[in-house]
């Protein structure tokens, strides 16, 4: 007989006094999927969804979130890996990224701890940050901050099937997959537009157009400009931030490594004239009200809520 599936938890994120998103930190996921909590729905302030969960084309797209394909063999993104000379392949090797508490939690965001294990052994520990901001009567922003530390009490490295042979997918880190529309949505950077023209190149920000939505992706730190986009619109829409693009990235015991993306959320796809300015304003809006500095404690005290 089959156990009960637990249900899953999630919880409610707030801007503007509208619910514009829902953290969904105890997911029910098969292991295949490299279970790990996430964003979705995720909304404008007009209700338009701007996040997809778990499409046809991709099972393990789950809204926006954190996921790395390869960490020292270990798939923490979900479905198959690729594997050199093989090619993409099915292996028994996914990881779980685990929610242990809530730091601080408030209606407009939260600080979360999380453990990343595989094969009955933590590899990493992450202190997440999420915190939405208003950004005007159209707009909003959503920061996705991250510190991932080593505590396997071993080296490990971060990779991609990029780094393992497959040219062009240095995807893992942050990862928003946008919902599919009849025709691909645009995309450009400040410095050209079209996929080909911002795939795997450095910018501030990256701006992604749907019939009835704008994101603007940037970075909100020197480390995080420093990383290439990673852009499918053809395929799928999607948008990713890239830790390992050409090499593995080196992460000794007990080291550290930390990113931010600062999303603007926006209603209709005439704010791609604007791009720049809106991730200015979406920078400053969060810089404004640093998640973590105003919220209240969780309540509960427990450590594993």
């Amino acid at each position: 007989m089959t156990a009960p599936t637990a249900p899953e938890e999630t919880l409610a994120l707030r801007c503007s006094g509208r619910v514009v998103g829902r953290y969904v930190h105890r997911p029910a996921l098969a292991p295949r999927l490299s279970p790990r909590p996430y964003l979705h729905p995720v909304r404008t302030l007009g209700g338009v969804a701007v996040t997809e969960l778990m499409p046809a084309d991709h099972l393990h797209h789950l809204g926006a979130g954190l996921a790395v394909p390869d960490v020292d063999g270990r798939n923490f993104w979900g479905g198959r890996t690729f594997v050199a000379g093989r090619g993409p392949t099915e292996l028994d090797n996914h990881g779980e990224q685990r929610h242990t508490r809530f730091v601080e939690r408030d209606d407009d965001g939260f600080v979360a701890e999380l453990a990343w294990s595989a094969g009955g052994r933590e590899l990493l520990r992450e202190r997440r940050t999420v915190t939405a901001a208003p950004l005007g009567p159209a707009a909003w922003a959503l920061s996705f901050a991250f510190t991932l530390t080593n505590t396997s009490g071993a080296d490990l490295s971060l990779g991609s099937p990029a780094t393992n042979g497959r040219a062009g997918a240095g995807y893992g880190g942050f990862f928003w997959r946008a919902p599919k529309e009849a025709e691909p949505p645009a995309v450009r950077t400040g410095d050209g537009e079209g996929t080909e023209a911002v795939h795997g190149r450095r910018a501030d920000w990256l701006a992604l157009a749907g019939r009835d939505f704008t994101l603007v992706f940037a970075g909100a730190t020197d480390a995080t400009r420093g990383d290439p986009w990673f852009v499918r619109t053809r395929e799928y829409p999607g948008v990713g931030s890239a830790l390992a693009w050409s090499g593995r990235l080196p992460l000794p015991p007990g080291a550290d490594l930390t990113r931010q993306v600062v999303t603007a959320v926006v209603d209709g796809s005439a704010a791609m004239r604007s791009a720049a300015e809106l991730a200015q304003l979406a920078h400053a809006a969060v810089a404004a009200a640093p998640a973590g500095g105003h919220r209240s404690a969780d309540p509960s005290g427990d450590p594993h809520d």
